[in-house]
């Protein structure tokens, strides 16, 4: 088995509020030093099987058409571990 993962994050370009919120919340917790937060979203999948360039074929599809939203959010495949 294998887990292929998602990460899906805002454009750079666009405005990301959580993000913000976390920043500004950051100096009153003791945090210093950090200039921006994107706050973004991970997916898991776990495969059976051998990961091959066709089933991350069809992650990045899957990823493209229903784990994000390609107007707003860019996102990278990648496989974490194979078992």
């Amino acid at each position: 088995m294998a887990t292929v993962v998602v990460d899906v994050m805002p454009k750079t370009e666009i405005l990301d509020p959580q993000g913000k919120a976390v920043l500004g919340t950051l100096p009153r917790l003791g945090f210093a030093g950090f200039t921006d937060v994107r706050q973004g979203k991970r997916f898991e999948l776990t495969f059976d099987g051998e990961v091959t360039d066709e089933v991350l074929a069809q992650v990045t599809e899957l990823a493209g058409t229903l784990l994000s939203n390609p107007v707003i959010e860019d996102f990278e495949v990648h496989v974490e571990d194979a078992r």
